[in-house]
């Protein structure tokens, strides 16, 4: 069971960043979850996951998160629920090279899960089409079927409706200003904007759509509202998610590194502020070596 984990184990496996070019709330189910309309698009910037078998049976982080627990982190509860569902005794040692931050509203974490599920299906030879592994991702968070279904797409209910979207060959400039902000803060305050209409996807444009979230994180931090506000002079510019990353749209790269230049001048970022250059992906990065490396197509 653990060949191919030990054949795999210097892969680099990508877990991508993804922006909400659009996030609309239309609702709130009796569950408390949202019913969300969203544009995911896939970047070709995020973190490396690394996978080696152990003869321990255990799920082991050998990367630790300074303020996440280990038996707390989507990482390990990914791989030990799909060690469970599969019913499988394999151990896994699991390295990461963190570069996307926490509670940036890019799907870091959730990125990370989807990740873990989709390259242990493959080197635990668990033949688990991408539906399944979607629909565990589901209980971990709601962006994971995202990440596992590794698509640009159009996204309804809490975010596991897919609707193919057409490719970007967008620039973005993604900012986090070094706070973190709290999912289920925003998606529980009473003041969130829960009843946008819904849209037909046919009809999207940037410029028709928001980001519900958006005005309840700019009046609750002030980091984020100065932010915006610089970078709306260069680009459309939006909140991804609840935040706190902001992001600009441009059409050359180039004219993203110049704004990153201009704003970095004006000095107007924490020490701990975080800013990179990605591009728009159709596919994410983690479908193409699955595609690549074994030959899926799901």
């Amino acid at each position: 069971m653990s060949s191919l984990l030990a054949q795999y184990q210097h892969i680099a496996w990508p877990s991508p960043a993804k922006l909400n070019l659009f996030l609309h709330i239309t609702g709130q189910r009796p569950d408390g979850y949202h019913e969300l309309e969203s544009l995911f698009q896939m970047t070709d910037y995020g973190d490396t996951l690394y996978f080696a078998p152990n003869n321990t049976g255990e799920v082991r982080l050998i990367t630790p998160f300074p303020d996440v627990p280990h038996d707390d982190n989507l990482i390990v509860k990914a791989a030990k629920q799909l060690q469970i569902h599969c019913q499988l005794n394999a151990g896994v040692d699991i390295h990461i090279d963190k570069i996307l931050p926490l509670g940036g509203g890019i799907g870091g974490g959730s990125s990370n899960a989807a990740t873990v599920l989709v390259a242990l299906n493959q080197l635990w030879e668990c033949g688990l089409t991408n539906h399944e592994l979607a629909t565990l991702g589901l209980t971990l968070g709601a962006d994971v079927p995202v990440f596992v279904h590794g698509q640009t797409t159009f996204a309804r209910g809490v975010g596991e409706q897919f609707t193919p979207a057409p490719n970007t060959d967008a620039v973005f400039l993604v900012i986090h200003p070094g706070i973190h902000i709290s999912t289920q803060t925003i998606f529980t305050s009473p003041d969130l904007h829960r009843n946008t209409p819904s849209i037909d996807f046919c009809d999207y444009t940037f410029a028709n759509t928001h980001n519900d979230c958006e005005q309840l994180v700019v009046n609750l931090y002030p980091e984020v509202a100065n932010l915006l506000q610089h970078l709306l002079h260069y680009a459309p510019s939006r909140l991804t998610g609840t935040g706190a990353c902001v992001f600009a749209t441009f059409d050359k790269e180039e004219e993203a590194q110049q704004a990153l230049l201009a704003i970095q001048h004006q000095q107007i970022l924490d020490t701990k502020a975080h800013s990179f250059i990605c591009h728009g992906l159709a596919e994410s990065p983690l479908q193409t070596i699955i595609k690549t490396i074994f030959d899926v197509r799901d």
